[in-house]
């Protein structure tokens, strides 16, 4: 089962190409770029050449989830993009936290843009803006709620989103909306688990086995606690097969005769992260060959 390294996730769809494309066609009408990253994989979730594709645009980093990761690891990442020159947004979309920051900020942007168009003779009343990020990060949810009203449709499969389309968001603020967007080449596997822990590559190609057992390994790492208190697990230790098998017969995941039925065993930790009954957790830290 310890053989979560060898397996290689590559995902490159036809329409990400495509996307990349039509954000080059379309970078010359935009003023800044919303880049939507998930606060639990702040590292796996943005995107590696974002900078080659939007050349110098001014960005704004908006982090989506932040009351499902940890907030002292969201802290540090913060800081961490902030000194890469970001201007970095942490967001609550299920309790509405933080979203009118996004405005604000943008409200900013759009003043010294419109200093300096003036002494040009240029009036600049729109701020346009081209909102990216990887599939499943909240990219649609959050469009919603700037608007106020469903205008996306939102799924928790990634590729929802097939094109680009302009959304009004306020009287000053327009958003090209963009279907999610991978890198070609996931070589990092560290950074390929990440997301298969949060679903930004299709649940279809995932190794259900490898990707939970990682799951588990990162929650004794880190948050055993957090896996005692969900399971009512009393000893914490590396065993992955006794913390299946205690899983297993607490949540009644058994087999005819008794056996532990590891495949909806691993379906529930799954679920279980991906609905936050794992606790604030994050999977990228600050520390290690990551940076």
């Amino acid at each position: 089962m310890n053989n979560e390294n060898k397996t290689k996730i590559n995902w490159y769809p036809g329409h990400m190409a495509k996307t990349r494309r039509l954000i080059s066609e379309k970078l010359d009408l935009i003023d800044v770029i919303f880049e939507v990253i998930d606060a639990r994989i702040p590292y796996s979730s943005k995107i590696v050449d974002i900078d080659k594709i939007i050349k110098n645009k001014r960005k704004i980093l908006i982090m989506t989830k932040i009351d499902l990761a940890d907030e002292i690891e969201t802290n540090k990442w913060k800081k961490y993009y902030e000194k890469l020159g970001y201007i970095v947004i942490g967001v609550d979309l299920i309790n509405n936290k933080h979203i009118n920051h996004i405005i604000d900020a943008c409200k900013d942007i759009l003043n010294d843009i419109k200093i300096k168009k003036a002494e040009k003779g240029i009036n600049k009343n729109t701020l346009k803006v081209l909102i990216m990020g990887i599939p499943n990060v909240g990219k649609s949810t959050l469009i919603n709620k700037l608007v106020g009203k469903k205008v996306t449709l939102v799924g928790n499969k990634p590729g929802v989103t097939k094109g680009l389309s302009w959304i009004r968001i306020d009287s000053f603020l327009e958003l090209l909306d963009s279907p999610g967007i991978l890198w070609p080449n996931l070589s990092n596997q560290t950074t390929a688990f990440n997301l298969a822990v949060m679903t930004s590559i299709k649940e279809e190609i995932l190794p259900l086995e490898e990707v939970s057992i990682y799951i588990l390994k990162h929650m004794i790492k880190y948050y055993p606690d957090n896996l005692k208190e969900r399971y009512n697990i009393e000893n914490i230790d590396d065993d992955i097969i006794n913390i299946l098998d205690e899983i297993g017969k607490r949540r009644g995941a058994l087999l005819k005769g008794g056996e532990v039925d590891y495949k909806k065993v691993y379906q529930l930790v799954m679920k279980d992260l991906r609905d936050g009954y794992l606790g604030k957790v994050t999977f990228d830290h600050m520390e290690g060959e990551l940076l």
